[in-house]
């Protein structure tokens, strides 16, 4: 019909794994200011290429850990993990700036959670990262307590929630 606009289609969200080409494209995520910002606790050094490296390294060979990368519309979005943290199965993720308010953290953590059957399942997210804390909510996370840690990419202590999913 004329002048009714045409309606787009959502992106499509793979998750796949890691690949070594995929690492700049994290590494390149890690030093947007915001997004630095709102992950709060992040590595001591994110501007450190080796560091980073290193890192990816240990999580890459740890066979405990479960990570994929998020790729929308055939592009590296970002990454998805969970590890074991003081005993417990923790998830994490990063997306690329250009990539939120889509809801394409929520379709990606949906997805993992098929992958990560692990429960019950947690997460931290700074209390002020309202993006995080709805994304896990909507995939059935629910906060059970707070905590403070010192967050480097903020240079001082930060409240955060921690969450977990049971079902």
């Amino acid at each position: 019909m004329a002048g009714r606009p045409e309606k787009q289609s959502a992106p499509e969200v793979i998750l796949r794994e890691v690949q070594e080409a995929d690492l700049p494209v994290f590494f390149a995520h890690q030093q947007e200011p915001e997004a630095l910002y709102m992950a709060a606790f992040t590595s001591k050094e994110p501007a450190n290429w080796e560091a980073f490296l290193a890192h990816w390294s240990r999580v890459l060979a740890d066979e405990t850990n479960l990570t994929r990368t998020i790729v929308v519309d055939g592009r590296v979005a970002g990454h998805i993990a969970s590890f074991f943290e003081e005993g417990r199965r923790e998830v994490t993720y990063w997306l690329g700036s250009e990539y939120w308010g889509r809801g394409l953290a929520t379709q990606a953590l949906r997805a993992f959670l098929h992958i990560e059957q692990t429960r019950p399942l947690h997460a931290r997210a700074a209390k002020d990262n309202v993006g995080s804390l709805r994304v896990l909510e909507k995939c059935g996370f629910t906060i059970t307590g707070e905590d403070r840690g010192f967050a480097n990419a903020r240079g001082r202590e930060v409240e955060e929630y921690i969450l977990e999913l049971r079902r």
